[in-house]
């Protein structure tokens, strides 16, 4: 079987979905098998993006990419200085 990947949007949603199913009295099992997700995956995703919003989301990956280039320079830095 093919894994699916979610872009962080959907992944939003989904939890939104299974959040909303549970408010309602459905269990986890449940509402995770309605959204095409494990509980596992739930729980993971929720880890990482509970209470987290769009706008959030944007900022965060935009800080990941500025720390992504940052190390980049840094290690540049480093091999022009033992050079």
């Amino acid at each position: 079987m093919a894994r699916e990947r979610f872009s962080d949007d959907d992944i939003l949603k989904v939890l939104r979905q299974i959040e909303v199913d549970l408010a309602s009295g459905t269990d986890i099992q449940t509402a995770c098998r309605s959204a095409g997700v494990s509980s596992a995956t739930y729980y993971s995703w929720r880890k990482r993006y509970g209470g987290v919003g769009r706008h959030q989301l944007t900022e965060m990956k935009q800080l990941e990419k500025e720390n992504q280039q940052l190390k980049k320079i840094a290690a540049e830095l480093t091999l022009s200085w033992t050079s």
